[in-house]
């Protein structure tokens, strides 16, 4: 295991996780890293439970786990005494989003395809995606939710995406 100082500062907990400061303190808002001792002068002082914790949050965030699933999984983790089966279940909810997400992408995939063919095969000065996605009757069908729906008289409703909390800062 990798020497650590016995405390670190925001910005070398930062470095060593490759999690920018503004992320560190959102986990810290949101409860899911504990919020460290302070120094006399007032900094944060982080120690190898935060950084074995944010490692922990930083791989969930990678498989996708929303912040609640990782809120839900830190608890499992913190109560070793818990049986698998809740992280099974927290796991297999998941798998079942993630291959929605790939149906949805296929789907996605596929009316793309159909539109590019259609503006490789067009002579004119029309454009086929263009027009798909200007035109309340366009061809190409969007996909809303995991289905493929008709276009309707107002825009269509983006797929609403997984908070990504502040992963995005």
């Amino acid at each position: 295991m990798e020497t650590l100082p016995t405390r670190l500062a925001i910005g070398a907990l930062s470095q060593r996780t490759g999690s920018r400061v503004e992320t560190i303190r959102y986990y810290e808002h949101v409860g899911l890293l504990p919020r460290p001792p302070r120094s006399p002068g007032g900094y944060r002082q982080y120690g190898r439970e935060h950084l074995d914790r944010l490692a922990f949050i930083r791989r969930a965030r990678a498989l996708g786990f929303s912040l609640d699933e990782v809120r839900r999984l830190l608890r499992l983790a913190d109560e070793r005494r818990r049986p698998c089966a809740e992280a099974l279940a927290v796991a297999a909810a998941h798998l079942t989003d993630v291959r929605a997400k790939i149906a949805d992408l296929r789907r996605m995939e596929r009316v793309l395809r159909e539109t590019v063919a259609r503006c490789e095969a067009g002579t004119g000065s029309e454009c086929a995606l263009i027009e798909a996605l200007s035109s309340e009757s366009g061809s190409a069908t969007p996909i809303v939710a995991g289905k493929a729906r008709a276009p309707a008289a107002s825009p269509p409703a983006r797929r609403a995406a997984r908070p990504s909390g502040a992963d995005a800062l």
